[in-house]
């Protein structure tokens, strides 16, 4: 069956002209990297409330403990099968880019050129007084001494990611929005697609005229739209679409 739908994959996007994949945090588990609502995610061990922008300005010191422990796999994760496959399908042409709900950096690691950060990335941090960036690893250096990194300046560090009832970055937002819309074939991997405003964006390429895949583990809120879903393990999918194009597959 995995064999058979990679095949028809790879056709899909043969016949495509402008190809995007939107990808979420099942891209990412296999690497180490605990999603949010899923049996074992994050929220399960920690309340909600945590990333929450309000919180966080509150209770820095509760956000960082959490990053300390549950969300320092992001750091070391490496990129698996699925981000491998996607950044060979853009050096081939196959694809135009990938927008993502991940915030590991681990599509620009495997070798993505073209990635559209939505909830931003941990890799890096700002200062909300002086706007000062910091890498991730002086925001480390500095969480050795203090449960809350600090600027030079006294200004809280804050991660580079989205909170929520935080905004999305403006240029991600519009760029996401852009290639969404010219899009023929949205291709979306690893996403529940419950989280807005991320989860309109394959419907911009459906109201155009344009293909939605999704390949997903379980349902998905818009697999009711689906052109094709492939609900397979992602990391045994990739390997197999893999598989085909270093077999010399015809394309």
């Amino acid at each position: 069956m995995v064999a058979r739908y990679a095949e028809e994959f790879l056709e899909e996007l043969r016949r495509s002209s402008y190809a995007v994949v939107l990808t979420g945090a099942g891209v990412s588990t296999p690497s180490g990297i605990p999603d949010f609502r899923g049996p074992k995610g994050i929220y399960s061990r920690v309340p909600p409330e945590t990333f929450e922008i309000d919180f966080f300005l509150r209770h820095p010191e509760r956000y960082y403990e959490v990053e300390r422990g549950i969300l320092s796999s992001s750091f070391d994760a490496e990129p698996n099968e699925t981000h491998l496959l996607l950044a060979k399908l853009e050096s081939m042409g196959l694809i135009k880019g990938v927008i993502t709900q991940n915030i590991d950096g681990l599509h620009q690691r495997a070798g993505s050129k073209v990635v559209v950060e939505l909830h931003g990335n941990i890799s890096t941090g700002t200062c909300l007084s002086c706007g000062r960036k910091f890498s991730r690893e002086e925001i480390n250096a500095k969480l050795e001494s203090s449960p809350v990194p600090r600027c030079g300046c006294g200004g809280l560090i804050k991660p580079d990611v989205v909170f929520f009832g935080e905004q999305l970055p403006p240029d991600a937002l519009e760029k996401g929005t852009e290639m969404a819309s010219k899009a023929d074939l949205m291709v979306v991997m690893g996403s529940s697609l419950v989280v807005y405003p991320a989860a309109n964006l394959p419907l911009l390429t459906v109201r155009n005229g344009g293909r939605l895949i999704i390949v997903t583990k379980g349902e998905t809120g818009l697999d009711f739209l689906a052109y094709r879903k492939y609900n397979v393990d992602l990391v045994e999918f990739s390997r197999e679409v893999l598989r085909l194009i270093e077999g010399g597959l015809e394309l």
